[in-house]
């Protein structure tokens, strides 16, 4: 094997040398997700990424996890435009969306997805988040109940999002220490399909490409670099460690908990002893958790519909889109 690897290593590094001994610059690339991009202005003139995927139907707002950008829905927002006009938001501070620090965080990160709705004449939109984007959802239901229609949570109905005083704090569940697939190799590195192929092998399912340029720089040479600096990390944590507490959602949702945690192909097949141990440790500290968090939203929402989809990954709506594109279509046809 290590005779193998380092063939395909200087395979790699004889082709992108000319006869002269200079770097081959790459090929320039396209993202070929079937959307358009804008910029929309804020309050205080921070200038957001929106990415419009077209359709029709109910307009549907895609709100992205932290550290992820617009484009991690680039493959997963298509499958909605046959009843939807949806759109994706790239929060401040990530991508190519621009950055200024905020006191109130939830007001700020709400009251950008608000901008965007005013902006684009949205009517009384679905919002569909992963991860933190729970608490952008929860802010524009109880600050503007009257601008949405319908909430889903993909993972993101955490203490962010709902606090009654009985929940499980997210911060508790930041202290766990899951275990981590293996490094991306150098030839994993050698181009960004090489990282979106690594990508799909540690986790089963793969984001698309254009995220994992927005995360890492390009050599001139197409290998992936190092990782981009990314602003907006500071209010995210900000948000976490003093946000705001919601108890009420005053408008439908939809809740969907992965619980226990899929933690991705090669962690989750290991056969190895210690991978094994540090992931049994992980889930049985982490579950007890999620099902508080579960049964506090449960008692605190009554009107809510909450899934829960045993190791699906954080990444809910890529490990487990079949299912939760069944559940989403189920809970959205019913709400007026």
């Amino acid at each position: 094997m290590r005779w193998h690897n380092l063939l395909l290593a200087c395979l790699a590094l004889q082709s992108g040398f000319t006869a002269a001994g200079f770097s081959q610059p790459a090929a320039a690339w396209t993202d070929p997700s079937p959307h358009t991009v804008r910029f929309i202005t804020t309050g205080d003139n921070v200038r957001l990424e929106v990415l419009d995927f077209g359709g029709s139907g109910r307009p549907l707002v895609l709100l992205a996890g932290g550290g992820d950008t617009a484009h991690v829905f680039d493959d997963f927002a298509p499958k909605l435009n046959a009843n939807h006009h949806v759109y994706a938001i790239t929060r401040r501070g990530f991508g190519a969306s621009g950055y200024a620090d905020a006191v109130d965080v939830n007001e700020r990160l709400g009251s950008d997805v608000l901008a965007v709705i005013d902006t684009l004449r949205l009517v009384k939109p679905i919002l569909v988040g992963h991860s933190i984007a729970g608490a952008e959802m929860s802010w524009m239901a109880n600050a503007h109940p009257d601008r949405i229609s319908a909430l889903v949570y993909l993972d993101a109905g955490y203490s962010y999002a709902f606090d009654n005083g009985k929940v499980a704090p997210v911060s508790e569940m930041m202290k766990l220490q899951a275990p981590q697939p293996p490094p991306p190799s150098a030839a994993d590195l050698s181009s960004f399909t090489a990282l979106h192929t690594y990508d799909e092998r540690v986790n089963g399912f793969a984001r698309p490409e254009a995220e994992l340029r927005i995360e890492r720089e390009a050599r001139a040479d197409g290998s992936v670099g190092d990782w981009r600096n990314q602003p907006g990390g500071a209010l995210l944590m900000k948000l976490i460690s003093n946000g705001r507490k919601f108890t009420q959602i005053p408008v439908p949702a939809l809740f969907i908990f992965a619980n226990p945690h899929g933690l991705g192909t090669s962690v989750d097949s290991s056969t190895e002893p210690s991978v094994i141990a540090s992931a049994k440790g992980y889930n049985d500290a982490l579950a007890p958790l999620t099902e508080k968090q579960e049964e506090a939203v449960q008692q605190g929402l009554p009107g809510a519909r909450i899934i829960t989809i045993p190791r699906a990954n954080h990444y809910v709506y890529l490990s487990n889109q079949a299912q939760i594109l069944r559940e989403m279509s189920a809970f959205l046809g019913k709400v007026r």
